[in-house]
């Protein structure tokens, strides 16, 4: 695929360029001045032609090619070409290099892409970029490895790369942080690249201005940074595949120890990567092993959105039973197999290699799965998972990390998450309905056992115990898409809905009071029936989290003092 000289905008130290070899021929794609320092750094002295494709004639886009022509002409001898995808661009190109650049019109050939005569180029797309340059930016459509490559160059609009993504392509896409009418803004391109990841496009950014902005709100969609060259000799055996994997492994590290958002989804995206690189599969899928709920469930998987499955099922789930890796090459003759996803996305499955992974102590606490090797024989039951090991050693220790997460955000007691889960969610999941003025709407509620200090003096604290866990499963059980519940301490619970405007949360509240208050609660060998109290109010993102509770929280005094079992709303 391809590698990426630079991946920065005009404003970064190093700007977006990209190359692939194709037999003994070095084809890349836009050269600035950061990527000539690059390949001057480089031996290109075997390859017998280098092409440049050109997407448009901004500076951090081509003031790299005239000095890679004299490098090409006076010291390797060997022929360039520079094409671009219209006469236009050309005429533009012949003026720089002519006049500005020096470079006399024998040194290169300067022709338009049509008329490359290459199996690797399909065509190039035209798109929508500055003003001054209307009609003279391109993407391109290349065929690289066998596999689709799209690649959008500096654009404003995504409509007319569209028809040429589908299943397997892999999209190399510019993107800004920041929102203008020339670029691809990131918040406005989030749903669409999280769009293409589920149906299986590798998607990769490029021409980035903030990085770290950029990856925090694109962390959760599948794309990852394009990969960037990493040194090695570019006629090297293998090349391409190592450098990615050392591109993926430098990224991954780097977002280990440097990931200012403290998401790990993106982490996880890298790992699954890898996987899918070092063995060349098709698919990849990294699985969390969720003991609480007893289920399987992907925390990073390219061609398919989250999956949740039964832990005592599936090909992930026989692995992790057995304690073993799990290779078939034939896996519709598995009974465990679960046709239910490739009859659903027309997806076939050929072969499958699962590699579970362990916590410290040895504990299996997750499987790395990869799909479809893309040979004729599938995985090899010895190379694969040796050249898989290191990595999956890797999945255990962040795995790990982020179980320690995830079981300090929970209540040991009722399993529900705690307070220290309730901020965090806030930091994520709701941060939207933090913004005053969003147009967002989200209630919360804070409820209260009744008189649960007589049942703990009646009838001893594991009786009480019972009745916490009792009342955290019914009120869970309550909860929809949109709404998390927490035990906020002792008694109390809080539940956050999103999207629910006051009346349907009292609503909700007032479904629970009455189920728990029909409940025969099984405590410790005695049977027990308890209320609930509930504070309801209209979240105000004007005011603190700690307000918003707090108003809930006078409101849940109210019921209490006015005769408890009840809920006391108030927007």
């Amino acid at each position: 695929m391809l590698t990426f000289l630079g991946r920065g905008s005009a404003f970064t130290d190093q700007h977006t360029s990209a190359y692939f070899v194709d037999g003994n021929d070095l084809v890349i794609i836009d050269c600035s001045m950061s990527a000539f320092q690059k390949l001057n750094n480089r031996d290109l002295s075997g390859y017998e032609h280098i092409y440049i494709l050109v997407t448009h004639t901004h500076g951090d886009h081509v003031s790299g090619i005239g000095m890679l022509i004299d490098l090409v002409y006076f010291l390797l001898k060997k022929p360039i070409t520079v094409a671009a995808a219209s006469e236009e661009v050309i005429s533009d190109l012949r003026y720089l290099l002519r006049n500005i650049e020096g470079c006399s019109d024998d040194w290169y050939e300067l022709i338009t892409a049509d008329k490359l005569g290459k199996d690797w180029f399909l065509g190039s797309i035209p798109t929508t970029h500055t003003a001054e340059l209307a009609g003279k930016c391109f993407g391109y459509r290349l065929k690289v490895e066998g596999k689709n490559v799209v690649y959008t160059g500096d654009t404003g609009i995504i409509e007319p790369y569209r028809e040429y993504i589908t299943e397997g392509t892999y999209l190399y896409m510019e993107v800004s942080a920041y929102k203008s009418a020339v670029h691809l803004y990131c918040e406005d391109v989030k749903d669409i690249i999280s769009g293409y990841t589920s149906k299986g496009v590798h998607v990769f950014l490029m021409h980035m201005d903030d990085e770290d902005k950029i990856l925090e709100v694109l962390g959760d969609t599948g794309a990852l940074p394009a990969p960037l060259d990493t040194g090695v000799a570019l006629l090297e055996d293998d090349s391409a595949l190592l450098a990615q994997i050392l591109d993926i492994s430098d990224s991954l590290y780097k977002d280990m120890y440097m990931n200012k958002s403290a998401d790990h989804n993106l982490l996880f995206s890298y790992l699954t990567e890898l996987g899918k690189a070092i063995v060349d599969a098709d698919r990849a899928s990294f699985w969390n092993w969720d003991k609480r709920k007893h289920q399987l469930w992907t925390m990073s998987a390219t061609g398919v959105d989250k999956i949740v499955i039964p832990d005592d099922s599936g090909l992930v789930g026989k692995a992790l039973r057995n304690h073993s890796t799990l290779i078939t090459n034939d896996p519709y003759s598995d009974p465990d197999f679960n046709r239910e996803i490739d009859i659903k996305t027309g997806y076939t499955t050929r072969s499958v290699l699962v590699l579970p992974v362990a916590d410290i102590n040895g504990s299996f606490i997750g499987a790395l799965q990869l799909i479809n090797k893309n040979n004729d024989l599938g995985f090899d039951e010895e190379l694969d998972p040796k050249k898989l090991s290191l990595a999956a050693l890797v999945c255990g220790i962040a795995l790990e990390s982020e179980t320690f997460l995830e079981d300090s955000h929970h209540d040991r007691l009722t399993l529900l998450k705690n307070r220290m889960g309730f901020y965090y969610d806030f930091s994520k999941k709701f941060k939207d309905y933090l913004i005053p003025g969003s147009g967002k709407t989200m209630s919360l509620f804070i409820c209260d056992i009744d008189k649960f200090k007589r049942v703990n003096d009646t009838y001893g604290h594991n009786a009480g115990d019972d009745v916490l866990r009792f009342t955290a499963n019914l009120l869970e059980s309550c909860c929809s898409d949109n709404d998390s519940i927490y035990r906020w301490g002792g008694e109390e619970f809080v539940m956050v809905m999103r999207d629910t405007p006051l009346e349907g949360a009292a609503a909700k509240a007032e479904e629970i009071r009455l189920k728990l208050m029909d409940s025969e609660i099984e405590a410790d060998g005695n049977t027990i029936k308890c209320t609930l109290s509930f504070g309801c109010s209209l979240f105000d993102p004007k005011r603190s989290i700690e307000e918003n509770i707090s108003a809930a929280d006078e409101l849940l005094y109210t019921a209490k003092e006015t005769g408890r079992n009840r809920v006391c709303c108030k927007s």
